[in-house]
């Protein structure tokens, strides 16, 4: 019997404007589409299991199809949960480490110095083709010394004295490959008279997610969901923020709407980190800043399009005196997480990139921004231009605080 609740796929009027602009499809005949893999497709594998196509394994999760739906199909809530539901799991230990951001970094921040050392080795990259289909050509972010938890709680006295407080979703990325960023997260709320709480916090499971791991997702859902509310509670704080889009992206919707759990106590206090500073801007809590006088290209990741952030990142950059802001056109960067990662998709994944990086050299800026960690890796390694992080521009632009 069919659930009411999985039939989305009959709000599709078979448009194709899904099709159009989808990256995928762009760059590689062996995806036909997400109308043909997800909303046409799912109403036989409904009838019969069997009737599975490989293409959705293509797929990027992207969600610029549902962004582009104009009857509010969750196509790609469809094509993953179609990807966990009939493929038959096939144990890769590749994929195992990929998932585990947190078990990875814990490792590797112990010895960063000699993991980023060996993973810039051509020797170890051929090998890590070879017997585990991490493309060669791909290069690693780097890790940190120790983890930002660890240099934070000589702060997390300082936060506490503040009137005003936020629970900080720092997310893997912050924690054990660039703390700066979330010391320039502090630092910019700090100036606006705002605390900022770490909560325990496992990895959104994003990763996991794209994986197949969704157990292991669930799990760590279950535990956010509920250290954020009890955080949330205990510190009188008045948001939860987060600066990674993606994982804003997950804690928000993918919770609810890919992993099926309850979210509704956290959901209308979580807010992406631009969006929380561009309503305390709009209240007129802004910092002294000075000018930057910097050619920069904004670059909007997926996901934030998809919650429709992205202008909200846009008011705060213009708020900058002196930033010369060039907005790209949408474009997808390709890598998607841990897809560019993969031997197997890493051309689809750099020829998706090919227009984003084109139009970044056009523009030839003194730096690129973006909201996403994984869109800066995939910028960073396929053009020569840094990429910097909307929150770092704008503590970059403080007056002595």
């Amino acid at each position: 019997m069919i659930k009411l609740e999985n039939i989305s796929f009959d709000h599709c009027i078979k448009c194709t404007v899904c099709t159009i602009y989808c990256p995928v499809a762009r760059a590689t005949h062996h995806f036909p589409g997400p109308k043909q893999s997800g909303p046409d497709t799912e109403r036989l594998r409904i009838k019969n299991p069997n009737l599975l196509d490989e293409s959705l394994k293509y797929c990027t999760n992207c969600k610029r199809c549902e962004i582009a739906c104009p009857s509010n199909v969750k196509i790609a809530d469809i094509i993953q949960s179609s990807k966990w539901k009939y493929f038959k799991k096939r144990f890769r230990l590749r994929d195992y480490f990929l998932a585990r951001t947190d078990l990875m970094g814990s490792a590797a921040t112990l010895v960063s110095p000699i993991v980023n050392f060996f993973t810039g080795l051509y020797p170890v990259k051929l090998a890590l083709d070879i017997f585990f289909k991490i493309p060669s050509k791909r290069t690693f972010p780097k890790y940190a010394q120790g983890t930002f938890r660890r240099w934070y709680k000589k702060q997390h006295t300082a936060q506490t004295a503040y009137k005003r407080r936020v629970v900080y979703f720092h997310g893997c990325y912050v924690n054990y490959n660039n703390h700066q960023l979330g010391k320039d997260v502090i630092r910019v709320l700090n100036a606006m008279n705002i605390g900022v709480i770490l909560p325990k916090e496992k990895c959104c499971g994003v990763p996991l997610i794209a994986n197949g791991y969704i157990t292991k997702a669930r799990k760590n859902a279950r535990y956010n969901i509920a250290s954020l509310r009890g955080e949330l509670e205990m510190e009188s704080g008045e948001k939860i923020v987060t600066a990674s889009s993606s994982c804003a992206f997950a804690l928000k919707y993918e919770y609810p709407n890919l992993i099926e759990l309850d979210n509704s106590a956290i959901f209308n206090d979580l807010e992406y980190i631009t969006r929380y500073i561009y309503t305390r801007f709009e209240q007129g809590d802004i910092p002294a800043m000075k000018p930057i006088p910097m050619r920069v290209a904004y670059h909007s990741p997926c996901h934030l399009e998809r919650m429709g952030g992205v202008p909200y990142t846009i008011e705060v950059l213009k708020k900058i005196p002196g930033l010369d802001l060039h907005i790209l056109h949408s474009e997808c960067c390709g890598i998607a997480g841990t897809y560019g990662f993969k031997k197997e998709y890493y051309n689809v994944s750099q020829k998706i990139g090919d227009e984003l990086f084109g139009r970044i050299e056009r523009v030839q800026p003194d730096y690129v921004i973006s909201d996403c960690e994984t869109c800066k890796w995939q910028i960073e390694m396929s053009t020569p231009y840094k990429v910097l992080h909307p929150v770092t521009v704008l503590a970059m632009s403080l007056a002595q605080h």
